[in-house]
């Protein structure tokens, strides 16, 4: 399935990234089709540097209770539009599918919304139309989530309705089938978007065995496989108040958060009684090997470079952070301006850290015409390796902070947003000024930090290098990056 990692249910940060990453990597078809000329060399606008404007930025106060069940809850109340959105999430992310059959706990999390004991899945979509709320589901590597948005008026119905997905899907069997047809023939489609399949093999290539290591939405091979006792036992076995939050914020008082939680997940059982333990990330699991993933038809090649990361809530983040919208973070960085700007080799190109629970990546992301393949890679090399060796100018740095700052209020602004922090904050451990003092940490930044960074996480030992385009034309170009494997594309189908 085309990018499975579900955006909505990443860290703030990470979010970020991924926008960058896929603003990269996947361009639209008007811009695919602009590609196949030379791109314009026009000088990208330099980031104002004035500080921006720092108004205090904090959380509503969190006011927290537990059902009976042993479900925690957090209630923010903030207003004053009536609207309430409610995230529950579940440490049940694909890091826990079993083996075999990778892509379960996304497939299970499509299924919630087609049926419950109670309720067909027509009466469960009627009854979320009519008062105007909305209801989706979404997983990542490490967490399993639901999302509810209604208006204030009609949060007692809604928690009921969130309360019975979760607790008692029914899994049709007619809605199985029809999810994993669907999710068949979105896997045969992937293989006509080149940067989808790049990405999967990236992933895949820089985790290895570990349980990150396959794609969130599984593959056909194993989603072909899944039957309704597969989903059945993942909700028996993964799903479970011990393991839950509950986050509620909006025009409510905690006290009616609390109560008409109770009601809706007094009975809950299952699931495990602690959170999954994750094994720690321990070094990329190809470095200084290329992978060339054969797609004959390609004009371009899909090029991905990456080498291991930190955890979230890592103490290296800010500094880290800072660093990278200098180097490919942002509109006017170093990989920008060498690589599009200066030499015209491609429409987009990024860096990004990737952190998660067990461990994280830091990558960098272009496309580019066949015979620009080594040119492009070589260049983002010498980049990332400069700021590897010299740090940043102490006029980055301070673009670079300026502009992820003046960014960061807008991650704040909306109740599903909130919620969405609040989450991160209590899943990583992050502390509850996480929000309030942000801003402050990353300006903190000083030179020095971000030069330990730079030659921390920029490559210090040889990266891992994925291209996916022609490989009868892609692969000399390729020698001397290190020991080549070729695959065909079809294999991440």
């Amino acid at each position: 399935m085309a990018s499975p990692k579900t955006a909505s249910s990443k860290k703030p940060a990470r979010k970020a990234a991924k926008v960058a990453r896929r603003g990269a990597s996947t361009p639209s078809r008007q811009t695919r089709a602009a590609a196949k000329k030379a791109p314009a060399r026009k000088a990208a606008p330099r980031q104002a540097t004035r500080q921006a404007t720092t108004g205090v930025l904090k959380l509503p106060s969190l006011h927290e209770s537990t059902t009976s069940s042993g479900l925690k809850v957090i209630a923010a109340e903030r207003g004053p539009l009536p609207l309430v959105s409610m995230r529950l999430v579940m440490r049940a992310g694909s890091a826990v599918d079993p083996v075999g059959k990778a892509g379960l706990a996304d497939f299970t999390a499509r299924l919630l919304r087609r049926g419950t004991a109670r309720m067909s899945a027509d009466a469960l979509d009627e009854a979320i139309e009519f008062v105007g709320a909305s209801v989706s589901t979404g997983v990542s590597e490490d967490s399993f989530s639901v999302y509810v948005t209604t208006p204030a008026e009609h949060f007692s119905a809604m928690m009921e309705v969130l309360g019975q997905i979760v607790r008692e899907p029914s899994f049709p069997q007619s809605e199985v089938d029809d999810a994993r047809d669907r999710a068949l023939a979105q896997f045969a489609n992937d293989l006509d978007d080149p940067s989808v399949i790049a990405d999967r093999a990236f992933s895949q290539a820089l985790w290895g065995d570990h349980p990150y290591g396959h794609d969130v939405g599984g593959s056909a091979r194993s989603v072909g496989t899944f039957t309704r006792d597969d989903v059945v036992r993942f909700h028996r076995e993964h799903l479970g108040p011990q393991v839950a939050m509950l986050v509620v914020v909006g025009a409510l008082v905690p006290e009616t958060v609390a109560a008409e939680a109770q009601k809706a997940f007094a009975d809950w059982t299952g699931g495990p009684d602690s959170a999954p333990v994750v094994p720690p990330m321990e070094g990329i699991a190809r470095a200084g090997q290329v992978l060339l993933v054969d797609k004959p038809d390609q004009t371009q090649s899909q090029v991905r470079v990456g080498g291991p990361g930190f955890r979230m809530g890592h103490p290296d983040y800010f500094s880290a952070t800072a660093m990278n919208i200098a180097l490919g973070g942002g509109f006017t960085s170093r990989l920008m301006n060498e690589i599009r700007v200066n030499r015209g080799l491609t429409y987009g190109v990024s860096s990004w850290f990737d952190p998660m629970n067990a461990g994280g990546t830091f990558a960098v992301t272009t496309f580019t015409k066949t015979a620009s393949t080594r040119e492009i890679i070589d260049v983002a090399l010498a980049e990332v390796g400069g700021v590897r060796q010299k740090g940043l100018k102490p006029r980055e740095l301070q673009d670079g902070q300026n502009y992820l700052a003046g960014l960061y209020p807008l991650r704040t602004e909306t109740n599903e947003s909130i919620a969405s922090i609040i989450c991160d904050i209590r899943m990583y451990g992050l502390g509850d000024d996480w929000v309030e003092k942000f801003r402050d940490r990353l300006r903190a930044v000083t030179p020095q930090q971000v030069a330990a960074a730079a030659r921390k996480y920029c490559f210090a030992e040889a990266p891992l290098i994925v291209v996916l385009g022609k490989a009868a034309e892609v692969k000399p170009l390729l020698e001397g990056l290190g020991p080549i494997t070729v695959v065909s594309a079809s294999e991440y189908e």
